[in-house]
């Protein structure tokens, strides 16, 4: 099996990393400095498929492609590793967690009994982990890894009997920001950030006992309000003018007009 169009974006990337010849942005990124467009393509690729547009979800696969590319290509630059050594750890992987497929095929498995037997290998490859919740749970936008620690937390008996108790922790975490929002402007920078922070995951934790995902319910928001934004800005440019001359209360009265619609 040949692949040359992924053998000539390797060479592509690799000439954009040549250290004389090569491309001065891409010679002066990090793994650090590039985790930022990681998470940035692989949600493009995320907006693809929910516009189910196989054109456009193999453009912004392409560019989740290019991120694997610059971040191995660094790593080998290093002799620290490659596209072909994570290759093979990769398959490896898929290989021992996967026994009913390459080893002792058994065909009447469910998919939740394979996640079950994944987990049972995980743990006879790396050890029982120390702590029921640790940073792993980190590594998720911030409004899913709450969302993930607070199921976590239910599953070894630490949570909210019922959701009006949530409401309450809510309500409670919101009086705290107001408490460290006085008269006057003059405020506590990081206890204001602190509470926020609180605040966010009580309504995350709300929403997990909904049976809601919050980063969905807050995506779902965010396009909801560029929609509406859109409406105000066409109405805008119907009347001759630009957003930045219409007064903000003739812009309230547009976007009110938009979500009447």
């Amino acid at each position: 099996m040949s692949y040359p169009e992924l053998e000539r974006c390797i060479e592509v990337v690799k000439a954009l990393r040549h250290p004389k010849t090569g491309c001065p942005w891409d010679l002066e990124q990090t793994h650090e400095s590039l985790l930022k467009y990681l998470i940035e393509e692989a949600y493009e690729f995320v907006e693809a498929v929910e516009k189910d547009d196989p054109k456009l979800m193999e453009e912004e696969i392409g560019d989740v492609l290019f991120q694997v590319l610059l971040h191995t290509s660094m790593g080998d630059e290093k002799k620290l590793f490659s596209l072909e050594s994570s290759a093979k750890v990769l398959a490896d992987k898929l290989v021992r967690r996967h026994p009913h497929v390459f080893k002792n095929q058994d065909l009447t498995l469910t998919s939740e009994q394979v996640l079950e037997n994944w987990q049972k290998i995980k743990i006879e490859e790396k050890g029982e982990k120390k702590y029921s919740i640790n940073e792993k749970y980190l590594h998720a936008p911030a409004l899913e890894s709450s969302f993930k620690i607070g199921k976590k937390s239910t599953s070894v008996n630490f949570d909210w009997a019922d959701y009006q108790q949530v409401v309450m922790k809510v309500e409670e975490e919101w009086q705290e920001v107001k408490e460290e929002l006085p008269p006057g402007g003059q405020f506590n920078k990081e206890r204001v950030q602190e509470e926020i922070g609180d605040l966010l995951f009580s309504v995350a934790q709300l929403a997990r006992h909904l049976n809601l995902n919050p980063e969905e319910c807050l995506r779902n928001a965010n396009k909801k309000f560029i929609h509406r934004f859109n409406g105000v800005e066409d109405l805008v440019k119907a009347s001759g003018k630009t957003l930045e001359e219409m007064p903000q209360e003739e812009l309230e009265e547009l976007w009110v007009k938009v979500k009447k619609k």
